[in-house]
């Protein structure tokens, strides 16, 4: 699993949430079982405000897999 790129002008994580610029806190682990392998993990970064709304909009879909605090991600350059 890996984060997605950090926002290139100020190399912060920021959250997915439509229109927010916050800083990501969540990592929010999810897959679509009709595209993807059952390992693979794609992540949404969530701020504090967008984590519940994001992880309702993914767990209706049945996408969401699980959250975890942004440290706890693996970042590319780990890889």
């Amino acid at each position: 699993m890996s984060t997605p790129a950090a926002d290139t002008v100020s190399g912060e994580l920021i959250c997915s949430g439509k229109g927010c610029r916050d800083e990501a806190r969540w990592g929010l682990l999810w897959n679509n079982p009709k595209l993807h392998t059952p390992e693979r993990r794609k992540v949404w970064l969530a701020c504090d405000a967008h984590r519940e709304h994001l992880e309702t909009f993914l767990g209706a879909r049945d996408f969401l897999r699980s959250t975890v605090p942004v440290a706890e991600l693996e970042h590319e350059d780990d890889l």
